[in-house]
């Protein structure tokens, strides 16, 4: 771990670390009432849910928001990051915490753990909101990959390590346009300060990109998965500026209850340009069920 002590980077949230089959999982819960799990994307951690977490709070929800394996102050994977894989650590996480169904919500590289969740686990999937993030290999996203999939994507899933070792000695360079080209309103300087921390070293770039790893593994399970069956948990569909609604459209075959929504003036990092619109689509999506 990078550091003994944890602080809560939500306002007014409690923080703590959390045991879960061999990881050990740093997650802030704020609030009281239903749970509300919050998983973010890539180069994110916890805390870039400080503006939405106090807003579902208010509206009389628990908003629950852990750094994904290996990111921030989590330790790494013991299973892989395959999606499956670490949706249920994730479900045991909500056990411990005594959660027996919980709203989830995914940005980003957390998009595909929240779909594995609410398709191997529906019972426990109140409702589901995916944002800015694609759900697999599905058709649907055929405009957003037009020129093929991001460049990082494959330069990430790069085989031996070779993307850290490029990266080493510019960590902070590298995560720092990450955070420039996915906010239009740019990041607070002290929120881009330590998310930068976050990244900075080889270990955490390393974990960061075994994420990117799995991806193949877990588009494979993501498509096999929806040969056979069908979203039953309703799911809402926030698009920003960059995936925007590639996601709804890859979601329509498969959801049998769908909303879909594309916030303006908005870039990739949803939580951080819009966060009062994407907290309360957040609260609609979460009462309406």
């Amino acid at each position: 771990m990078r550091q003994l002590a944890l602080s809560a980077h939500l306002p007014g949230a409690t923080v703590r670390r959390i045991p879960v089959d061999g990881v050990e999982l740093a997650v802030e819960t704020l609030g009281h009432g239903p749970a509300v799990l919050l998983l973010h994307g890539f180069p994110h951690t916890r805390a870039i849910w400080r503006d939405v977490a106090p807003r579902l709070a208010a509206a009389g929800f628990r908003a629950i928001a852990p750094d994904l394996h290996g990111l921030g102050d989590s330790s790494p994977a013991v299973r892989g990051y395959e999606a499956p894989a670490i949706a249920a650590d994730l479900l045991r996480l909500l056990d411990v915490l005594g959660a027996g169904e919980a709203h989830v919500v995914g940005i980003d590289l957390g998009v595909a753990p929240a779909f594995a969740l609410a398709a191997s686990s529906p019972e426990r999937v109140t409702s589901l909101t995916l944002s800015e993030g694609l759900v697999g290999l599905l058709p649907g996203a055929e405009a957003f990959l037009g020129q093929g999939p991001p460049w990082w994507f494959g330069f990430h899933q790069a085989p031996g390590g070779l993307a850290e070792d490029v990266l080493e000695s510019s960590a902070e360079r590298y995560v720092h346009f990450f955070l420039s080209a996915g906010s239009r309103r740019g990041l607070p300087a002290d929120l881009a300060r330590l998310i930068v921390g976050a990244y900075r070293d080889r270990t955490s770039l390393s974990n960061a990109f075994d994420h990117y790893r799995a991806m193949p593994a877990t588009a494979e399970w993501i498509g096999y998965w929806a040969q056979h069956q069908r979203l039953t948990t309703p799911t809402l569909a926030i698009g920003g500026g960059v995936v925007a609604e590639a996601t709804a459209r890859q979601l329509e075959p498969i959801a049998g209850r769908l909303t879909q929504h594309v916030l303006e003036d908005c870039g990739h990092i949803t939580p951080i340009d819009q966060p009062d619109a994407f907290a309360e689509l957040l609260i609609e999506h979460a009462r309406a069920v």
